[in-house]
């Protein structure tokens, strides 16, 4: 009787005897696929991304282009087995070959377009492991921050709101809000000292005063952030901020220009990353905002002259959901204080313009209005209809942005100002749906782009110092010494 009990369970080489009388509702799951998942895809996916960011590398007079094509990671030419790598303590590891074309944009001709050797890049085991110098590693994941924007209200010993927001990108400057005891509106800039709100807006384009108050409406904070603010048009605003953020630097409009458009608006050094720029579609989406609220004014769509919704109407979901993919830039909302005017980001629904199937085009979230608009009219005439479908393709990453937006930042104080009235609603940045996890995938993709963008100065500097009588060679200008030392801090840390 007893022997019958006993029954094999498991599979493959790991079966054992089990008394076990009930059937297993679940099946084990395999607990380091979540590791092999991540470093495929960072083979398949992340290390294209790293080389398409940082294609293609222009030397300083723009003559030269170096762009990265496609890469293969020769598995069939793996120097050693696990168990001799093991044994002769060495690194498991395959040869990476990546394809560059060097291209002369003076003459327009291609140069070259070659192959060449980038490093050896240390291959996973079947087990989730890497072997490093015959010892086999396993790389650890973090749980951290996710990047996106969290807004959080806190009380001052009198009892008094204090709101406050942060701004998280996966890659770049962040951006503090708060606001004090005294109603004064204040923002950090990559965690330096804090300047009134009004000095960012100024910097963006809004110059005076009288723009700001047009664009936000009369707020008291707004107001209370002018009489901190010594600033008085775009150019002061703008050598304000450049002072908080470069302190002791010379001031000169176009190096401070310069620094803001790079420090916010080049993807190259600022990257929300895919659950970033979902998080901020999600937590500034204008319907979300304005939905279940009272008109204090018409909403009239400018393009075609209709009427979206009458002065007192309670905004519905279907209203609220029209007025956002109508990409109408603002809605003056009635609360209990005041009509405040709260502020689109402009992003809308693709299908709300384009009959199409989205992920057939690549677009997985909403889209930027203001290039989705330019992308229409250039190809408003045209009678092909795969034109306007390979166009959006293209343009991606520009309807999509990585970065943050102008709109966005807007927006961002907008929804700060409108907590004290019960529009928006804060977050717990220590939630567990605020987290999330940093795998080998992206913590390897992360060490490369290291690697690449120290190898990107070496070879733009290669560029600039060389000797027109001699013949250039994209295997002459690439240093792989870089990349190969990003990867190996990566594996060798502890």
């Amino acid at each position: 009787m007893e022997k019958n009990r006993i029954h094999p369970t498991g599979e493959g080489k790991s079966v054992r005897m089990s008394y076990q009388r009930q059937k297993e509702v679940l099946p084990m799951p395999n607990l380091i696929e979540v590791q092999t998942d991540s470093y495929k895809w960072f083979l398949e996916k992340g290390l294209q991304e790293v080389f398409d960011d940082i294609s293609p590398i222009e030397d300083f007079s723009g003559k030269l282009s170096l762009s990265f094509i496609s890469y293969r990671l020769c598995e069939d030419k793996v120097k050693y087995s696990i168990e001799k790598c093991k044994e002769r303590d060495a690194t498991y590891a395959a040869p990476l070959m990546v394809k560059v074309r060097l291209f002369d944009k003076e003459n327009n001709k291609e140069i070259e377009e070659h192959e060449i050797f980038m490093g050896d890049l240390p291959l996973m085991t079947r087990t989730g492991t890497f072997v490093i110098n015959g010892a086999e590693r396993v790389i650890v994941s973090q749980l951290v921050r996710s990047p996106g924007i969290y807004y959080g209200i806190d009380q001052d010993k009198f009892g008094k709101k204090l709101f406050s927001c942060t701004v998280i990108p996966n890659r770049g400057a962040w951006l503090e809000y708060e606001t004090d005891a005294n109603d004064i509106f204040y923002v950090r800039v990559d965690r330096t000292r804090k300047v009134p709100v009004t000095v960012l807006i100024r910097a963006l384009g809004y110059g005076t005063n009288e723009e700001i108050l047009d664009l936000f409406g009369d707020e008291p904070k707004i107001r209370g952030s002018f009489t901190k603010d010594f600033a008085s048009s775009y150019e002061t605003g703008l050598l304000e901020l450049y002072k908080k953020i470069r302190p002791g630097e010379p001031l000169s409009l176009e190096s401070a220009d310069s620094l803001i458009n790079a420090m916010f608006f080049d993807s190259r050094r600022y990257d929300l990353a895919k659950v970033g720029r979902y998080k901020f579609n999600k937590k500034l989406a204008f319907r979300n905002r304005i939905k279940g609220h009272v008109l204090a004014e018409d909403v009239v769509d400018e393009y075609n002259g209709d009427i979206l919704g009458t002065a007192g109407q309670e905004v519905t979901k279907e209203m609220a959901d029209l007025i956002q993919n109508s990409a109408i830039p603002y809605v003056w909302i009635r609360t209990e204080e005041r009509n405040v005017k709260v502020i689109s980001n402009l992003m809308v629904d693709i299908t709300h313009y384009v009959d199409c199937v989205p992920e057939e085009l690549g677009i997985t979230e909403q889209v930027y209005y203001p290039t989705l608009r330019e992308i229409l009219m250039q190809y408003s005439d045209n009678e092909d209809p795969d034109a306007l479908a390979n166009a959006l393709k293209r343009s991606v990453h520009e309807l999509i942005p990585k970065h943050i937006t102008k709109e966005d930042i807007l927006a961002s104080i907008n929804y700060n100002i409108h907590l004290e009235y019960g529009i928006g609603n804060s977050d717990d940045i220590d939630h567990l749906g605020n987290r999330r996890i940093r795998s080998v995938g992206e913590l390897l993709q992360n060490q490369y782009r290291i690697g690449l963008s120290r190898m990107e100065r070496v070879v733009r500097e290669r560029m600039t110092t060389h000797d027109n009588s001699t013949e250039i060679s994209a295997q002459g200008l690439i240093n792989i010494k870089p990349v190969q030392a990003a990867v190996k801090e990566f594996f060798g840390s502890s």
